[in-house]
C-alpha cells in the first residue's frame, strides 16, 4: 500500500547569489562568535571592580544571542514543507529574533537598575595596580585597552553584516548589525568612563554603565517590536523597516497590465527570509481561464526571489466592498 505523498508548497532553496551571501553570512558569524569569546575573556581578566567594564561584559556576552539565533534560523529555514509546517520554516529567523529581542530587553532593565543604584549611591570603585615586569601599572589602562580593542571588530564586521542583511532580506542579521554598532559604542562609552575615575570623577564610571545599560534595553526593545509586528503578520516591510516592501508595489503593477483585470489589491507577510502574497483581482469577466491565472501567478512569483508563494483570489466585484476605511491601511494597493 503505498502512502500518501503531502503537497509541497512554496521552495526553501535559494538563488545562487544568496547562496554565496549566506554561506559568507555565515563564516562572519562564526568568526564573530570566536572574537567575541576572546574579548568576553579579556574583559573578565581586567574587569575588576568597574560597573562599566562589568556592563560591557554582560553586553557582550548577550552579544552571543543574535549570532546563534541566526544560524539557527537559517539551518531550520532551510527544511522543507511539511504535512505539519505546510508554509515551512521560515518564521524560525523570527522567533529567534523575538527570543533575542526579549533576552537584551530583560538584561538591560535589570543593568539600568545596577547602574542607577550605583550612581544614586554614589559607589566609588577602587581600581588598583598590578605589577608588571617589576613595575606597578595602573589596572585602568588595561581596562581602557581593551575596552578599545574590543570596538574594531564590530565596526568591520558590522558593516558586512549589514550588506549581507540586505541580500538576505534577513532582520535577525540586520538586528546584530545593529547590535555590532552598539558593541563598538559600548566599548567607547567603558573606556571613557574609566578614564574618567582616573580623572577623579568618582560618577563617570557608573554613568557609562548606565548609557550601556540603555542602549540594551532600547536594542531588546526593537527586536521585540520588530519581531511582533512580523510574528502577527504585519505588512511586510524592508528588512530596516523602514517602508513597505517594493515587491507589493511591483506585483500590483504587474497584475494591471493585464486587460481583464479592472483592480488588484496585495498583501503580503513576512515569513522570514521570504514572503507570502495574496492578490484580490476585480476582473471584467469572471469566466477565466487556469491557464492564464497559473501564468500570471508563475510571472509574478518569478519576478523576485522572495516570493515563496503567491495566491490569486479573482472576482467579479471589488474586494471588501462594504467594509470601512481600514482596509486602505491593511492592503498596498496599486
Amino acid at each position: 500500500m503505498s502512502r500518501r505523498r503531502t503537497p509541497q508548497f512554496g521552495h526553501t532553496e535559494l538563488p545562487p547569489e544568496q547562496q554565496r551571501a549566506l554561506q559568507k553570512a555565515r563564516r562572519i558569524q562564526y568568526l564573530w562568535l570566536g572574537i567575541l569569546t576572546l574579548t568576553v575573556a579579556a574583559m573578565a581578566a581586567v574587569m575588576g571592580n568597574s560597573q562599566a567594564m562589568k556592563t560591557a561584559w554582560i553586553e557582550d556576552m548577550l552579544s552571543f544571542l543574535p549570532p546563534l539565533a541566526f544560524l539557527i534560523g537559517a539551518r531550520l529555514a532551510a527544511k522543507t514543507p511539511n504535512e505539519r509546517f505546510p508554509f515551512g520554516y521560515h518564521r524560525a529567523v523570527g522567533v529567534g529574533h523575538l527570543v533575542s529581542g526579549v533576552a537584551l530587553a530583560g538584561v538591560g532593565l535589570l543593568l539600568i537598575a545596577d547602574g542607577g543604584s550605583s550612581l544614586l549611591l554614589g559607589e566609588r570603585p577602587p581600581i588598583g595596580a598590578i605589577n608588571l615586569f617589576g613595575t606597578p601599572v595602573w589596572l585602568g589602562w588595561h581596562m581602557i585597552v581593551v575596552a578599545l580593542a574590543s570596538c574594531i571588530a564590530p565596526v568591520i564586521l558590522g558593516r558586512i553584516k549589514r550588506r549581507l542583511a540586505e541580500q538576505l532580506h534577513d532582520k535577525v542579521l540586520r538586528a546584530d548589525a545593529d547590535m555590532n554598532r552598539a558593541d563598538w559604542l559600548t566599548g567607547l562609552a567603558t573606556a571613557t568612563g574609566v578614564a574618567g575615575i582616573g580623572l577623579g570623577w568618582w560618577w563617570a564610571d557608573a554613568a557609562a554603565a548606565l548609557v550601556i545599560s540603555v542602549s540594551i534595553t532600547k536594542d531588546g526593545w526593537e527586536n521585540i517590536r520588530d519581531a511582533i509586528r512580523d510574528l502577527a503578520d504585519a505588512r511586510a516591510t524592508t528588512v530596516d523597516n523602514s517602508a513597505p516592501h517594493p515587491l507589493i508595489a511591483r506585483i500590483n503593477a504587474r497584475i494591471q497590465q493585464e486587460p481583464q483585470v479592472v483592480s488588484v489589491q496585495t498583501r503580503a507577510r513576512d515569513e522570514g527570509h521570504v514572503l507570502h502574497v495574496e492578490a484580490f483581482l476585480q476582473v471584467r469577466e469572471p469566466r477565466l481561464e487556469v491557464a492564464w491565472l497559473e501564468e500570471l501567478r508563475r510571472s509574478c512569483t518569478e519576478m523576485d526571489w522572495r516570493i515563496q508563494d503567491l495566491v490569486l483570489s479573482v472576482t467579479d466585484t471589488p474586494h471588501g466592498e462594504g467594509d470601512d476605511a481600514q482596509g486602505d491601511q491593511d492592503f498596498a494597493a496599486a
